[in-house]
C-alpha cells in the first residue's frame, strides 16, 4: 500500500525538460517522415510518387535530337524532328549569352548546389506578401526540361491528385538537381539547359534557335540578340520578336538591365543597346525548305521501317544519316526542272487557251470532273465529318472564296496570294503539268540526284518512286534485250508491216493490231538496231510475239521492274505502269556489263555521338552476258545514230565533244506520258511529265511526245552537269567490250526509195550515219 502511494506520488519532470523531450521527437520524427518521403519518391514506393531517372538516364541524357541528313559531299539537307535541336559546346555559345543566362534566370548558379535556399525562402515571402515569383534554378529547370519530370509517363499514383502533385514534381526537381550538379561541371549543366529550352517558332535549343531568329550562330550572338532569346525563356509565345515585338523589346531590355545590376554590362552599353530597333534575319525552318525535298521524303519513309526494326527513334536519337545524293547535281538537277517546266507550261496554257485540258478520247471536256475530283480529297471527308448528308452546306464551303496562297510559275518565289473557292483552286491546279527525274551511277547503284516534282510544297506526291505511270516505248529495250539474249542480233531484220496478232487471254480469244505512232508503214525490212531506235511499233509487236511476252515480263523482272506487268501482246509498247526508280535501276544493267545494282539512296547511319550503327553496301547480281549488255548499249545509241532516231532532239544541246548518248524516248497513246531513259558512260537518268491526271494532256504528237516533253529537261541538265567541273564528269565513249562479240552489230541502215527524204534532212541523216567519225 505504502509503495502504491510511493509510486503515485513521484515527481514530475520539470517543464523545460518535457519540452525538450517532445521537441527532439518531433525532430527526429519529422526527419524521418522527411527521409522517408524522399525514400519513397526517389524508389516510388509502391508505385504511390511515379518514376525518378535512373543512374544510367543521369549519367547518359537525352533529350530528343533532330536527325540529320547529309549529301554524299558533306551537304546538310534535311532535318527529321517533332523538337527541332541541334546540340551545340559550351565552348560554341558566346560568353555575353551566358552572362545574360546567369543574370536573369539564376544569379547564384556558380555558388548553389542544385538548390538556391536564399530564393526559394525569398519565394515564400513573396508568395505571402502576393508577390509570384520563381525559385527554380537554371539546374532545376534543366532537371524538368530533361527527364520530362511533370509528364504523364512520370506520375504515380499521388500525383493526379491536386496539388500533391506539385510538391512530388519539385521534390524530383531538387533531387535530380542535386545528382546533376554532383555529375557534371557547371559549364556542362549550362550547355545542356542551353541545348534543351524551347525558344518557341519550332526552335528547341540555342543552335537552332540563333539561326531562326538571327541567322547566325551561338558563338556569333551580339549582346541585343542574346538578351532577346534568353528574355524568350520566360514565355516563348507572349516574348516572341517575330509576333509581339513590343513584348520582346521590353524583355530584352529587361534582361539587359540585369546584365547591368550584376556588373555583366557597363551601364552606357546598356543604355545604348536599349534604344536599338528590333532586328531579326526570321526563317523557320520546316521539312519542305532546302533541297531535295522528295528525296528526303522517301529517305524518312524508309528510315521509319528501318529505326522500327533496329529499335531507334528518327524524329528523336540525333541520328546522321549520310545518302548518296550530291548536293550540286541535285541543284542542277532542281534548276533544270524549274527551267524546262516553266517553259512546257507556259505551251500546255497556249494549247488549252479557253478550255479545261480533262478530256475524254473523244477531246470533250469531262463533266463534274472536278466535283467528283474533290469528293476524293481529305477535305472533303472533313466536311463529310461536319455536315454529314448536308449537301447543300458542303457545297456552301466548296464554292464560298477565301484568301490563300497558291503556286504559280508566274515568279521567281513560286508562289502567289488569291482569293479562290476550294473548288476553284482543285481547278487551278489541275492544270499544271508535273515532272520526275533521277540519276544513279550505274556502276555503284548511287542515287545521285531526285527531283521527285515541279514543288514539294504544294505538291507532295513523290513522281520518282511513289508514281507509277505507263513509260510507253522506254520498255522497248526489254523486249529487244530478251531478243538478243536469245539469239537474235542488233543487225537482224524485220519487215516494217501492218499486222495483227491474235492471242488468247484468260481463255477468250483476241486480236490485236499495233499501229506506228505516224500511222505510216515502210514495207521494207528494218535491222533491230534501227526499229529500236525509230521506235518502229510494228517491229516491236512482231519480235515480242517472236520470243514471247512471257519472255519480256521475265526480262523485265529480272532487270529490275518490280510492277505488276501484263503479259499480253502489247507488253513492248509499255502499257504496265512503272517507276522512274525501277525504270532507271533496269537501264543501269546495260552500262554495267550486265550487273543489276539496286539502287541505293543511304551509304551510312551514325548514332548522335557519331558511332557508325549501319554500313550499306551495294546488292549486285549478274542478269546478263557482257556481250548482251554491250549489244544493248550499241541498240540505245540508235536512237540519236539511226536515221529518224526519236533522241535526235539532244544534238540541240552542248553535249557531243567526243561524247557519246544512249537514249530512248517514251509516250503514251493519248500523250498524257512522256518520257526520256539516258545513259552516259558514268550516269543513267530517267525523265517522266505529263498530267497529274491520264486525262490532262497535250492533244497532238508535235507537242505530247517525250522527245518534246522529257527529252528536253536531260538535255539542260546533262549540260550542267558537264559544264560543272568539280564534278569530274566528263564526254566521252562508252568502253568496249572485255569478251569478243559474236554477233553482228556493224550494220549499215539502207533507206528504201518511197522514204528518200529531202536533201536538207539527207544531209543530216549523213552526218549522223558518219557520227564515229565526226567524234573521234
Amino acid at each position: 500500500m505504502l509503495k502504491e502511494q510511493e509510486k503515485v506520488e513521484k515527481p514530475k519532470r520539470p517543464l523545460h525538460k518535457r519540452i525538450v523531450s517532445v521537441v527532439w521527437k518531433g525532430f527526429f520524427l519529422g526527419f524521418a517522415t522527411v527521409l522517408l518521403y524522399l525514400f519513397s519518391v526517389e524508389h516510388n514506393l509502391l508505385f504511390l510518387f511515379g518514376s525518378s531517372p535512373s543512374l544510367d538516364r543521369l549519367e547518359n541524357p537525352r533529350s530528343d535530337q533532330a536527325s540529320e541528313l547529309y549529301t554524299s559531299d558533306g551537304q546538310l539537307i534535311g532535318k527529321y524532328f517533332k523538337e527541332n535541336r541541334s546540340p551545340v559546346s559550351y565552348q560554341d555559345m558566346s560568353p555575353t549569352l551566358i552572362k545574360a543566362l546567369v543574370a536573369t534566370e539564376d544569379i547564384r548558379f556558380y555558388e548553389h548546389s542544385g538548390i538556391d535556399p536564399e530564393a526559394i525562402v525569398s519565394a515564400v515571402y513573396g508568395s505571402l506578401n502576393g508577390e509570384v515569383r520563381g525559385a527554380s534554378t537554371i539546374t532545376q529547370q534543366l532537371a524538368k526540361n530533361l527527364y520530362k519530370t511533370r509528364t504523364e509517363g512520370s506520375k504515380g499514383l499521388l500525383g493526379y491528385v491536386p496539388g500533391l502533385n506539385i510538391i512530388i514534381s519539385k521534390t524530383k526537381e531538387w533531387l535530380t538537381a542535386i545528382k546533376l550538379e554532383q555529375r557534371y561541371t557547371k559549364e556542362e549543366i549550362l550547355a545542356m539547359y542551353l541545348n534543351t529550352v524551347d525558344f518557341g517558332s519550332n526552335s528547341f535549343g540555342i543552335k537552332v534557335a540563333s539561326k531562326t531568329f538571327f541567322n547566325t550562330s551561338p558563338d556569333s550572338l551580339r549582346v541585343e540578340q542574346a538578351a532577346v532569346l534568353v528574355g524568350l525563356l520566360k514565355a516563348p509565345t507572349y516574348y516572341s520578336p517575330r509576333f509581339n515585338p513590343e513584348n520582346a523589346t521590353r524583355r530584352r531590355n529587361t534582361v539587359i538591365n540585369q546584365m547591368v545590376k550584376y556588373s555583366f554590362l557597363p551601364k552606357a552599353t546598356a543604355d545604348s543597346l536599349s534604344q536599338l530597333p528590333l532586328v531579326l534575319d526570321y526563317s523557320v525552318e520546316n521539312h519542305y525548305d532546302g533541297p531535295a525535298t522528295y528525296f528526303r521524303g522517301a529517305v524518312a519513309d524508309y528510315l521509319q521501317e528501318w529505326c522500327k526494326q533496329n529499335g531507334y527513334d528518327l524524329y528523336r536519337d540525333g541520328l546522321k544519316v549520310y545518302t548518296t545524293i550530291d548536293s550540286r547535281m541535285q541543284t542542277h538537277a532542281e534548276e533544270a526542272m524549274e527551267e524546262h517546266m516553266r517553259k512546257l507550261q507556259r505551251r500546255f496554257d497556249g494549247h488549252w487557251k479557253g478550255r479545261n485540258p480533262w478530256v475524254d478520247e473523244k477531246d470533250r471536256e469531262i463533266p463534274g470532273f472536278i466535283e467528283e475530283t474533290i469528293k476524293r480529297t481529305s477535305y472533303y471527308q472533313r466536311l463529310k465529318k461536319k455536315y454529314g448528308d448536308d449537301t447543300e452546306a458542303i457545297k456552301r464551303e466548296l464554292n464560298t472564296p477565301r484568301e490563300m496562297m497558291v503556286f504559280t510559275w508566274d515568279n521567281d518565289s513560286l508562289e502567289k496570294k488569291v482569293t479562290m473557292s476550294p473548288l476553284d483552286s482543285l481547278a487551278y491546279y489541275k492544270h499544271f503539268l508535273h515532272g520526275g527525274m533521277m540519276t544513279m551511277d550505274p556502276f555503284t547503284g548511287h542515287i545521285k540526284a531526285w527531283v521527285g516534282g515541279i514543288n514539294f510544297k504544294y505538291f507532295k506526291y513523290d513522281h520518282v518512286k511513289q508514281a507509277r505511270r505507263q513509260p510507253g516505248s522506254t520498255f522497248k529495250p526489254f523486249v529487244y534485250v530478251a531478243a538478243i539474249d536469245n539469239g537474235y542480233s542488233p543487225c537482224d531484220k524485220i519487215v516494217d508491216k501492218r499486222i495483227t496478232i491474235n492471242y488468247v487471254e484468260n481463255g477468250e480469244k483476241k486480236s490485236w493490231s499495233p499501229t506506228n505512232a505516224d500511222w505510216e508503214y515502210t514495207g521494207a525490212p528494218m535491222t533491230l538496231r534501227r526499229a529500236m531506235g525509230k521506235s518502229v511499233n510494228s517491229v516491236t509487236a512482231q519480235l515480242t510475239e517472236r520470243v514471247g511476252w512471257e519472255t519480256v515480263v521475265k526480262y523485265a523482272k529480272r532487270l529490275g521492274i518490280n510492277s505488276p506487268l501484263q503479259k499480253v501482246p502489247s507488253i513492248g509498247l509499255g502499257p504496265s505502269d512503272v517507276s522512274i526508280f525501277d525504270m532507271v535501276g533496269a537501264y543501269s544493267t546495260f552500262p554495267n556489263y550486265g550487273f543489276h545494282t539496286r539502287p541505293m539512296f543511304i551509304t551510312r547511319i551514325e548514332d548522335r555521338n557519331g558511332n557508325i550503327i549501319h554500313q550499306f553496301t551495294p546488292k549486285q547480281k549478274k542478269v546478263l552476258s557482257e556481250e548482251t549488255a554491250f549489244l544493248m548499249m550499241h541498240m540505245l545509241k540508235g536512237g540519236i545514230e539511226e536515221p529518224g532516231g526519236t533522241s535526235q532532239a539532244l544534238w540541240e544541246y552542248d553535249l557531243w565533244k567526243g561524247n557519246e548518248i544512249g537514249g530512248k524516248t517514251g509516250t503514251t497513246s493519248n500523250h498524257s506520258d512522256g518520257w526520256f531513259m539516258g545513259v552516259t558512260k558514268d550516269l543513267v537518268t530517267g525523265v517522266w511529265v505529263g498530267g497529274e491526271d491520264r486525262s490532262i494532256h497535250f492533244r497532238t504528237s508535235q507537242l505530247g511526245e517525250g522527245s518534246k516533253t522529257a527529252l528536253p529537261m536531260y538535255g539542260l541538265y546533262m549540260e550542267k552537269i558537264y559544264k560543272d567541273k568539280s564534278l569530274g564528269y566528263t564526254m566521252g565513249r562508252f568502253p568496249g567490250p572485255t569478251v569478243k562479240i559474236s554477233k553482228e552489230y556493224n550494220c549499215t541502215t539502207v533507206l528504201p526509195k518511197s522514204t528518200m527524204p529531202d536533201s536538207t534532212a539527207l544531209d543530216d541523216i549523213l552526218k549522223t550515219l558518219n557520227l564515229d567519225n565526226m567524234l573521234q
